[in-house]
């Protein structure tokens, strides 16, 4: 049985009913939900690509990929939250939060995932 590998979008969907109920600020939702789907969209590329370059056997070039695309992710977060913050300071701390919840959710979803299934997750010796 494999857990949901996109439980943090579903997240992501619940918190715009939160965020609109409770009050908290559209403006944090929509820079929070915009630099979430952003880095999502360049995990899922990266990945793309790391995985081609190591079918062509070049291991470098695959960690190489992975290890600028995540710092990259993490920088374009912490920048759209310190905009988002700029323009109104409560709207920057609860689109830090919701990025803060995404991520540990992702992380734990992921790690979750990948403890379920690890056959196809097995490095294979050369």
């Amino acid at each position: 049985m494999s857990p949901p590998k996109h439980v943090d979008l579903l997240v992501l969907a619940a918190a715009a009913v939160v965020f609109a109920v409770c009050g908290f600020s559209l403006l944090g939702y929509i820079g929070a939900a915009a630099a979430w789907l952003a880095q999502r969209g360049i995990q899922w590329l990266a990945q793309r690509r790391s995985g081609e370059a190591l079918k062509a056997g070049n291991r470098q070039r695959a960690m190489g990929i992975i290890a600028a695309t995540t710092l990259g992710r993490v920088w374009l977060m912490a920048t759209v939250v310190l905009l988002v913050g700029i323009a109104q300071r409560t709207a920057g701390l609860s689109a830090a939060v919701l990025l803060a919840a995404l991520f540990t959710i992702s992380m734990g979803s992921s790690g979750l995932a990948y403890l379920l299934e690890p056959e196809g997750h097995s490095v294979q010796p050369r």
